[in-house]
Parts: structure tokens; sequence; C-alpha cells
């Protein structure tokens, strides 16, 4: 999810409450206290929870020296950039030499542009306005734009019973569609997309907000194309929700609930990659087809197609490197 920051410089106290009320992710002003009085948000202030100059950097870019100045400064914090007269091409060598840039825009074109710069787009935006609308518009680009993630099809090769452990389910704070789920895997390599509770059951109500998600230890992909472990999660946090045609997006983590239950082991084979979860055995526990149809774990069989996807292998603290580890 992309940072939306909202500049209040000089003080601006109809514009901070609107940044606040549209979810804006932290605030920038020139005393915190200010904005504290107003609600809870991050802000970036000499006496914030970001300070100017140490946590932040500030740059504003007119030639190819400031350019690379904000690269360098920007390997290791964030880097807040302005330009001189609006344009992509220093954004774009920036984004690619670091992933902590801020740009500073006015409106909504110049933050749509920077939110698609080089594909990725910014590490955020800084938007200053004295326009409470153009908050609203700017917030409601930002929060409600959707990722990608790219999913293969994967065969089913080995549906297996394996006894009792700890799963776990994911309940979010979002209503989650026909063919909305969450990807995760024993390993990191692969990874399996599972539905959401939203269908009907003879026996139970569907729980459109949840992911039965899979055993405690299993990987699951996050917002930022990291990992982490399902017993990791925790509320208030955030998880990456994608549909049958790979579009992404965060939910909120509402709570998570871990019970022993009789598990089965699920392995596939797609894209040259191998991918195995292990899931609970039960008929509401179910899998993604490639039309977004959910497969029960309790019909499925060797030969079925279900989505996934193939990552980079190898995770430490949840990021990908470039060291030998074996997974299996």
């Amino acid at each position: 999810m992309k940072q939306f920051w909202v500049d209040a410089r000089p003080w601006n106290k109809e514009i901070v409450t609107t940044a606040i009320e549209s979810g804006a992710d932290a605030v920038v002003a020139d005393r915190a206290g200010d904005v504290k009085r107003l609600g809870r948000i991050t802000t970036v202030a000499p006496d914030g929870d970001r300070i100017p100059g140490k946590d932040v950097i500030e740059c504003t870019i007119t030639d190819k020296a400031s350019e690379n100045e904000a690269a360098q400064k920007g390997k290791n914090r964030i880097v807040i950039v302005t330009t001189s007269d609006w344009t992509v091409i220093p954004l774009e060598n920036l984004v690619a030499q670091s992933d902590k840039i801020v740009a500073a825009v006015k409106n909504v074109h110049e933050a749509e542009l920077a939110l698609h710069v080089l594909e990725k787009g910014v590490f955020g935006i800084l938007l200053k306005t004295t326009d409470p609308a153009v908050v609203k518009a700017v917030a409601a680009l930002i929060k409600n734009a959707s990722g990608s993630v790219q999913l293969i099809p994967f065969t089913v090769t080995k549906i297996q019973p394996v006894g009792m452990g700890d799963r776990v389910c994911v309940d979010t704070c979002s209503m989650l569609a026909d063919g909305d789920g969450m990807l995760m895997g024993n390993t990191s390599s692969a990874m399996l997309l599972v539905h959401a509770e939203t269908l009907e059951n003879p026996y139970v109500a569907p729980r459109p907000f949840r992911v039965n998600a899979g055993a405690v230890h299993a990987y699951i992909l996050m917002p930022d194309g990291k990992t982490a472990y399902l017993s990791d999660l925790s509320i208030g946090g955030q998880v990456l929700v994608a549909d049958h045609r790979g579009t992404a997006r965060s939910a909120i983590v509402g709570r998570t609930k871990i019970e022993r239950r009789p598990l089965l082991l699920v392995e596939a084979e797609g894209g040259g990659a191998k991918a195995s979860l292990i899931l609970q055995n039960a008929e509401t526990i179910r899998l993604v087809a490639p039309d977004g149809s959910a497969i029960s774990v309790v019909n499925l069989a060797p030969g079925h197609t279900i989505l996934g996807c193939a990552l980079e292998g190898g995770r430490h603290f949840g990021m990908p490197v470039k060291e030998t580890i074996r997974e299996k």
C-alpha cells in the first residue's frame, strides 16, 4: 500500500481534519501537538514521530546534481522530493534507485502519475493543497488502488490427511467476494490461493470476512511482497487479498483464530514450481480454480487445476535473500 501524507504547513486545521478522516498515513506539520489534538496519526514534525532532517529528508530537484543527491539520501531514509517543474523523468530515475521516495504533489493528476512511475510507483506521496476536496480525491485514489500478483495454474498431484495440528483463521475488516482469497504455502517459493469463506453451506453460515488459511507454520504473501508466518499475524496488521484474475488489495486483520483441527496436505505443480500447503480437512476449506470457482478440499483430486503463484524462494525475516536456502 502506498503511503499517503498530507502537508499542513502553514497550519490548516480543516486540511488536517480531512486528512485524518480520509485515512491519511501521516501529516507533515510545524508542530506535532497541533495535529495530535485532532486525532491519532503519524506526524512528521520537529517534535513528531518522524523528525525532518533525521528520519525524513526533503529535497528539491532542479538539476542532475540535486537528483543524484536525493538518490543517495534515499538509500537509508525516506526522501520527500519536490520538482521545480513537476516532471516524471527525475522521479523515474529516483524510483529506479530507491524504494523510499515520497513525491510532493498538488493534485490528483500529479498523484496518479507518481503512483505509476516505472509501473511500481513511488513509496508514497505528500499532498500540498488548501482544498479538502482534493485531499478526499487523492485519498480515494490511493486507498482504493489495487495491485496485482501473477497467478499461474497448478495441477494437483497429491492430497493426503496428515493428522491433527493447529490451523489459523484470518478474519479481516473487509467483506470478501467469491473468487477472493489469500496466497499461502509450506515454502516461500510457491503458494496456493485459498478461497474466502463466502459460499453457502448447509451446516455453517458464510463468513465472508474470513479465510481459513492453513497451519500455523505456513507462509502468507503480504501486500509489500514479503512473507509472514500465519502464526505471526496480529490485529491491525495487513494481509494481501487477491482474486482469480490476480487483482490484489490490502485488508486489515481484525483477529486470527488458532484452533486444533484435522489437517491434510495438498501438493501441486505448475510453471516449473512445486507448491504445497497444509490445510484444515473440512468441506468449507476451498482452493480456487482458474475460472474463479471454489473447489472444496474434500472434492479435490489429483489432476485438478488450481491457482497459485511462483516466487523467489529463500527468505530472511520475510524478505527474499540471495543465499543458499533449501526448503522442502
